[in-house]
């Protein structure tokens, strides 16, 4: 498999809250993680490096990691819900974290399945022969906002509460995480990647990069730079993952 990872601060922000990671353990078992934080003075930055630090040591540890669509996703379900449990508990013991919070967005690819967890406005997408699809439903205002038909998805892109979430990871003792599972086949691409890039790079433009670009390291670097190009006016992480093209990939549709 193939990856790649940048975080950038961007070109406003004085802090990085972003965090990320890739962890392998065989290139037919890998766990990827993106976080965006947010609260107080330094919090998020606290906030995603603690999830981020968190869930890698739980990879690390784990002995056996589930092969099913079905238990993959409750297993990322459990192991974001007790991320959820720790940053709750560390902001209510200091008081400059109180308050903190985070998205996360993951992606676990077991060979056989794409299992894909968040919480918040970071989001997943995959690219294939096929098409371009956004994996993730975003946890935000202004989505609701879009679902009830108040506002269309064009408002939405310039919405003053753009970067209000309804839901966050930290913020409250127990939250309710969202897993799906998906089909992939040989030589798929995997973006993860938090708003900093979204807001500033349409999904059309994601995905003639995707498409058009010679390296996975090149793409990562050309779509930081894009976001960067058009304001940069916040934290742009980007995490991309490339399957493996010699064998064949399938899955139970969930």
């Amino acid at each position: 498999m193939k990856t790649a990872l940048i975080t950038d601060r961007g070109k406003i922000r004085q802090h990085n809250e972003d965090d990320a990671g890739i962890f392998t353990k065989t290139e037919q078992l890998v766990l990827a993680v993106v976080c965006d934080g947010m609260g107080g003075h330094l919090a998020g930055d606290v906030a995603s490096k603690m999830a981020v630090s968190t869930l890698r040591d739980i990879w690390e540890q784990a002995e056996t990691i589930p092969s099913t669509p079905a238990d993959s996703e409750a297993w990322l379900i459990e192991q974001i819900a007790a991320v959820n449990q720790k940053l709750h508990d560390h902001s209510r013991t200091y008081q400059e974290c109180q308050g903190m919070g985070t998205t996360v967005v993951s992606a676990l690819y077991t060979g056989k399945s794409l299992t894909v967890a968040h919480i918040g406005d970071s989001r997943c997408y995959l690219l294939n022969e096929n098409s371009f699809t956004q994996l993730t439903e975003d946890h935000s205002l202004v989505n609701e906002l879009v679902k009830t038909g108040s506002i269309s998805k064009e408002d939405a892109q310039h919405h003053p509460r753009k970067n209000v979430l309804t839901k966050a990871l930290g913020t409250e003792p127990t939250v309710t995480v969202e897993a799906r599972s998906f089909e992939v086949e040989p030589g798929d691409q995997i973006l993860l990647c938090s708003d900093g890039l979204t807001n500033k790079v349409d999904d059309l433009k994601l995905k003639e990069v995707l498409q058009a670009s010679i390296s996975i390291e090149n793409t990562a670097e050309q779509l930081v730079q894009m976001a960067n190009d058009n304001g940069g006016d916040d934290n742009i992480t980007v995490v991309l993952l490339e399957l493996p093209s010699q064998t064949k990939v399938g899955e139970d549709k969930c």
